[in-house]
């Protein structure tokens, strides 16, 4: 069965793009779909086991599960070479489709993204990623923390509404050990397909150290840019900045 996904436009590049652990691929990336031209790129969100039109759908909820599902249906599509986006968990998985597919790949775009390697989680915050599976309260909490508690509290309170009506709590919680600890960057080390990371100058934890360190150091063909006004929620933040960085990005790549 092909995984879930929504797809925008009909352009000659195919892109597909992956969400993050709390929401789904419109839930994410659609406060961006009316700035993506939809002439030149052919976009597919995909929905990963467990979450929007793939909620029903069981699976182990890894990194390389959502590779396979990713490239299945890149075949589905007849698409022999595509773009990559993700975002955050999602940043992680499509590094997962480049080490099992690099010749596939002609670009990948990872937007505040989860490096290879994991996240090297302080006890205090990992107690609260790792007690939110079930708790609201703690999702809220991570929300306002990752975006610098900057933001309205009711976008906060919509993003966690969202997130439970279109996520499995059981897939959300078994995402969390594959996206937060399990490392495969010796597999990335020296890809060269061109790379572009792209973090908020608020977000906390997925900073241009962290990023200097994981990506930078691990793909050649890496760069990074700073999105002004944005946490780890730049889809949400600043959809119009984070259109442009990625078209801008697609095109020399095309």
């Amino acid at each position: 069965m092909t995984i879930g996904h929504t797809r925008l436009g009909d352009g000659p590049e195919g892109v597909i793009v992956c969400h993050g652990w709390f929401g789904d691929g419109v839930s994410t990336f659609s406060g961006m779909f009316p700035y993506l031209d939809a002439k030149a790129y052919t976009y597919a969100f995909v929905d990963f086991r467990g979450f929007g039109k793939s909620v029903e759908m069981k699976g182990d909820c890894t990194m390389e599960e959502i590779a396979r599902d990713v490239l299945d249906l890149a075949d589905s599509f007849g698409w022999k070479r595509f773009h990559l986006i993700g975002h955050s968990m999602g940043g992680k998985a499509v590094q997962r489709v480049m080490v099992d597919a690099r010749e596939r790949v002609k670009s990948l775009i990872a937007i505040a993204p989860v490096p290879a390697s994991g996240v090297p989680f302080e006890p205090a915050i990992w107690e609260l990623f790792s007690g939110c599976v079930n708790d609201d309260t703690l999702r809220r909490a991570i929300v306002d923390f990752s975006t610098s508690n900057r933001l309205t509290p009711t976008w906060g309170a919509t993003m966690i509404d969202v997130l439970r009506r279109t996520s499995d709590s059981e897939a959300f919680g078994k995402y969390l050990l594959p996206w937060a600890k399990h490392d495969f960057s010796a597999l990335a080390q020296g890809i060269e397909v061109p790379v572009k990371v792209v973090i908020g100058e608020y977000d906390p934890s997925l900073t241009r150290d962290v990023m200097e360190q994981t990506f930078l150091s691990l793909y050649p063909n890496a760069e990074l840019e700073v999105i002004a006004n944005a946490g780890h929620y730049p889809a949400h933040e600043t959809p119009v900045m984070l259109a442009t960085v990625i078209e801008r990005f697609l095109a020399n790549h095309a």
